[in-house]
C-alpha cells in the first residue's frame, strides 16, 4: 500500500496554492477542520482494496470525492 507522507502532502498543497487562488470551505466548520477531515478521507480511501492496486491519482480522486461528501467545497478566493 502506498501512502503520501504529510510532508509530501504539504508540498503538493503549497504548489497548488502557488498556482491558484482556491480554498476548501465548509458551511458549518472552520477552515482548520479541513486537515482532519481530509486525513480521515485519505485513510478511508487507502483501506479500499480496489484503490490499493491503483495509481496515486485514483487515491487522490477518491479522497476528494469523500471530502466533498463531508460538505467541503473548493471555491475561488476573492482577490
Amino acid at each position: 500500500m502506498h501512502k503520501i507522507s504529510r510532508s509530501s502532502l504539504a508540498a503538493i498543497g503549497f504548489l497548488l496554492a502557488a498556482c491558484s487562488s482556491t480554498e476548501w470551505v465548509h458551511p458549518n466548520k472552520p477552515g482548520d477542520a479541513f486537515t482532519s477531515d481530509y486525513n480521515k478521507c485519505q485513510q478511508d480511501a487507502a483501506r479500499d482494496p480496489k484503490l490499493q492496486q491503483g495509481s496515486q491519482l485514483l487515491l487522490i480522486n477518491a479522497t476528494e470525492r469523500c471530502i466533498q461528501k463531508e460538505g467541503w467545497r473548493m471555491i475561488e478566493r476573492e482577490k
